[in-house]
């Protein structure tokens, strides 16, 4: 089965209680990991202000997982993501090798330091 990288943000609606945050991510990381795609990383990035209002709200809860599966996943994920009301905004992405590569520094806190500072540490 041929896979790719994937990362996919969404953005929960802030007037949910905590244990409604946590079955709505339970949700999606359990519709990822049964229909086969495996799970890189995955971080809350918590409660943020928007840009601009969605749905007249001016914050949200944002949520990120990073996995690899079919392409065929996507869209039933993506039909979810409309389904679900507790969901103001979602954006899934292929993401290419230097994606990947960043994620990985990223995740390992490597990134916004100097390439000479990285080599001293090694």
């Amino acid at each position: 089965m041929f896979q790719k990288n994937y990362e996919t943000v969404f953005i929960l609606t802030p007037v949910l209680s905590e244990s409604q945050i946590k079955d709505a991510v339970d949700k999606y990381r359990t519709l990822l990991t049964s229909n086969g795609a495996e799970l890189v990383h995955e971080y809350s990035m918590g409660l943020r202000k928007l840009a601009y209002p969605i749905k007249n709200k001016n914050t949200g809860y944002y949520q990120v997982f990073e996995f690899k599966c079919d392409p065929t996943l996507i869209e039933k994920l993506n039909i979810e993501y409309l389904r679900d009301e507790r969901v103001i905004r979602d954006l899934t992405t292929v993401l290419d090798k230097h994606a990947v590569e960043y994620n990985d520094r990223k995740k390992n806190g490597l990134v916004g330091k100097k390439k000479q500072e990285t080599a001293d540490a090694r």
